[in-house]
């Protein structure tokens, strides 16, 4: 039998491309987005206390969010309308890969998802008018919300174009460096 789900993992260790099996014929198609023993078999065994969903106009960046302790958010992204460059940083201070990224496209003709695990900054730019929905493992909390700046020269993020909507919050992050210091 088909898995229905495939679990390709990226450069930074936890961070997962999950690619849903999708069945297609005239009338539509069906595809599951989550099945907890299928994610624990692929390595995601968490559980997911609140759905998000936002709507981002075409060059509108969001990020990069993170929730601190004892906070911190797993998040599992997936665009169902539009095309997100999606992005995960690397915050965990005795990883081998911190200040790194991973990066996915995430659109609603390849209905990929990305398994973020906490520790993680997140954020994305829509490339065209975009609704992305979100599973995350710990409820929003405003005072453990920081960020990154999203254009931080030592993190070298390759956003495939310039952003044209920003938030005032997210101009304002400090660089990871700053963020650090401040610990």
């Amino acid at each position: 039998m088909d898995m229905p789900f495939e679990f390709e993992k990226t450069d930074i260790e936890g961070v997962v491309v999950v690619k849903p099996r999708v069945f297609s014929d005239e009338r539509g198609y069906f595809t599951e987005t989550y099945k907890k023993s299928e994610f624990s078999r692929g390595g995601i065994d968490v559980n997911f206390v609140q759905d998000n969903e936002s709507f981002s106009s075409a060059l509108t960046l969001r990020g990069l969010h993170f929730q601190r302790k004892p906070y911190e958010q797993g998040k599992l992204v997936r665009c169902v309308r539009g095309e997100i460059f999606d992005v995960a940083v690397d915050l965990r201070p005795n990883s081998r890969t911190f200040g790194k990224y991973v990066s996915a496209i995430l659109s609603e003709e390849n209905r990929h998802m990305l398994w973020i695990p906490e520790g993680f900054a997140h954020g994305f730019l829509a490339l065209k008018d975009s609704i992305v929905v979100y599973k995350v493992t710990n409820e929003y909390n405003r005072e453990s919300e920081g960020g990154i700046r999203w254009d931080d020269p030592e993190l070298s993020i390759k956003w495939p174009m310039q952003p044209r909507f920003l938030s005032d919050k997210d101009r304002k992050w400090p660089t990871l460096r700053e963020y650090m210091k401040s610990l």
